[in-house]
């Protein structure tokens, strides 16, 4: 195959499986024998009585195997967690020899290159985590996938076949990710749709997509209040949690999927015990160190399900202008846009033709068309946006809180992303492969 060449389909089924093969290659987990090697929590198992799971969200083996007990499930990798532990060298070696694999399937694309060294090195990550904890782990995809359906359901079929006992595939909150999404949920790949900040994106993500797991990233919607000065930031994410969690409740009542809501972005430990009985917390190592300081007993923790938590935002604060409430309120407006999606041949929309469903039915500001322009602010923001470069559009109702922050989330994930394929390259130029 020459250079600029597109691969055929027996040949990249060749390196799909050679692939897998090598991934393969000494991975021996010992299913419900390995969680034995570890302690027990009482303070721990009282979540599991109020019907929440525990999840460790790290990537880091060290920190994990200061923290782990028989009742966490599961731990939580991201393009920012790899990140920091391919930056560390912890793979150097490994990826000159994974650089041979692809190399002696002929000269593939820089883009192919990129999605493949990604999607080695997150498995062989989580396959080691499987190994050592037993555990169950969230698995990411190259953020290139968060525009591309077939692309992210192939690499999302791939991981699944690697584990399918352990691995949960994350997919980011999308229009390319609900009907990737939706696809892979219909054919049992459990997905972990990550990236939702309210309850309304949680909404559409159930009802369309019907994904194992969504998400409220809960400390950055505080920080957002905090940093633009709207407030303390107290509550809000923990607020916008619990409107998401009763939604997905109900959506799982009334029709029957097995959608779970999860806290992420935690960041004290004081949240671990304010979101007790949600269907699951993913915790950082920090904050679950810091809620066992606290020294709890098990009778402090109950369900807070039910808590109608007080937003700490600013009296003089127009919620209605700053779209603080798309972090919680689901209007009449989205809940019959979704019911008339129903009626629709969903399976043949493209994520354009999502979009449009959406801004027909007045929902615009729910799925938004970001301008290149748009998406280079919000890349030197970071995860948090200035609520200055966003007033306007905010204020006239084309954007949401939520949708915003999603486009932060996006573009931070990118930024590390391209950090580890950089540390990738570096490590390939200091031990070039051999062409075979």
């Amino acid at each position: 195959m020459g250079k600029g060449d597109v691969m055929t389909v027996t040949e990249r089924e060749n390196l799909t499986r050679e692939i897998e093969i090598f991934l393969k290659a000494g991975f021996s987990p010992r299913y419900d024998e390995t969680k034995l090697h570890f302690g027990s929590s009482e303070i721990w198992g009282k979540f599991g009585s109020l019907g929440t799971e525990l999840w460790l969200d790290t990537g880091s083996i060290e920190d994990a195997e200061a923290l782990w007990t028989r009742e966490f499930r599961a731990l939580t990798t991201n393009n920012t967690l790899l990140n920091r532990e391919i930056q560390t060298g912890r793979y150097d070696a490994i990826i000159p020899e994974m650089g041979e694999l692809l190399e002696s399937h002929g000269e593939l694309s820089e883009r192919d290159k990129r999605l493949e060294f990604a999607f080695m090195l997150n498995a062989w990550h989580a396959m080691r985590l499987v190994e050592r904890f037993e555990s169950w782990v969230s698995v990411e995809e190259h953020t290139d996938l968060a525009h591309d359906v077939e692309r992210a359901v192939e690499y999302a079929r791939r991981y699944y076949r690697l584990c399918p006992e352990r691995f949960i595939v994350k997919i980011p909150f999308t229009p390319t990710g609900l009907l990737a999404t939706r696809r892979l949920a219909m054919e049992g790949v459990p997905i972990n749709h990550t990236l939702g900040f309210s309850a309304r994106q949680n909404y559409v993500a159930a009802r369309i997509a019907r994904p194992r797991f969504v998400n409220v990233f809960l400390g950055r919607l505080n920080s957002f209040v905090s940093s633009n000065e709207l407030g303390s930031g107290d509550m809000v994410g923990e607020k916008a949690t619990l409107a998401s969690q009763t939604a997905v409740r109900e959506i799982r009542k009334r029709y029957g999927v097995e959608t779970r809501q999860i806290g992420a972005s935690l960041r004290n430990g004081q949240q671990i015990l304010d979101l007790a009985g949600l269907d699951v917390l993913t915790m950082p190592p920090k904050a679950a160190q810091e809620f066992l300081a606290y020294n709890p007993r098990p009778d402090d923790i109950t369900d807070r399900t039910d808590r109608l938590y007080s937003a700490g935002v600013n009296a003089n604060v127009d919620m209605t202008k700053t779209r603080l409430n798309t972090l919680w309120h689901i209007s009449p407006e989205l809940v019959d846009c979704v019911d008339q999606l129903e009626n629709e041949d969903l399976d043949s929309f493209t994520p354009d033709d999502l979009i449009g469903f959406f801004e027909e039915h007045g929902c615009g500001d729910v799925l938004v068309r970001w301008s290149d322009e748009e998406r280079e602010v919000s890349t030197v923001e970071g995860k948090i946006p200035r609520l200055a470069n966003w007033e306007e559009k905010l204020a006239s109702g084309a954007i949401g809180l939520d949708s915003l922050m999603n486009l932060a989330g996006l573009c931070s994930f990118a930024k590390d992303q391209k950090a580890m394929d950089e540390r990738v390259e570096e490590v390939l130029t200091a031990h070039p492969v051999h062409h075979v």
